[in-house]
């Protein structure tokens, strides 16, 4: 069985190929060899267990009604576990040797313009959130950062902005029964 290899003109014309799934002749290669991703899976999960450890020992008030103050927790516990899983998985079916990185080569640049607009509008929800309230000011949140990210449709970004503060207003408040800020909105700040 051959192994699949592409090739590409390098800056000087070189022709450079992909040598992966192929150990280098000579090399002896350990298992763990291309796993150092395992790290990350492994904080997830730790971090997980200390959630779910957090969970269990927390002291809820009898009569609480559902969802109660586990519930929210527990879904991040679970998507925790999950995506720490599915990390595993991929590191241990497809290891990632320096040596196939190194040969490759990326053009990265810094998008400032994004980081500006994402940055501004963590600066405005935090500057605003008491006098705004949650609705106005995550939903100006909202649009700087689709600002930041590309979006030039501002009419269906405020409106989508809108709708999703209004509906996270709604579950906090009225769901949970937890105080978010109202602003002018509420009749005062």
């Amino acid at each position: 069985m051959s192994t699949p290899t592409s090739s590409h003109t390098g800056a000087a014309g070189e022709h450079l190929t992909d040598t992966r799934a192929r150990p280098q002749p000579g090399t002896a290669t350990s298992w763990w060899s291309g796993r150092s991703g395992l790290v990350v899976p492994a904080v997830m999960a730790a971090f997980s267990t200390y959630l779910l450890i957090g969970i269990l020992t927390m002291e809820v008030p009898e009569g609480t009604d559902f969802p109660g103050p586990t519930f929210y927790p527990l879904i991040l516990v679970v998507a925790g576990y999950v995506l720490a899983v599915l990390l595993t998985l991929h590191y241990l079916r497809t290891p990632e040797h320096p040596e196939e990185l190194s040969a490759r080569t990326w053009r990265t640049y810094s998008d400032w313009s994004a980081v500006i607009w994402t940055m501004g509008g963590f600066l405005a929800f935090a500057l605003t959130l008491e006098v705004l309230g949650w609705i106005l000011a995550a939903a100006l949140l909202f649009w700087a950062v689709a600002r930041g990210f590309g979006s030039r449709r501002a009419l269906f970004d405020i409106s989508l902005a809108l709708g999703l503060s209004s509906a996270i207003y709604l579950a906090f408040t009225v769901g949970l029964g937890l105080n978010l800020p109202s602003g002018i909105l509420g009749g005062g700040f």
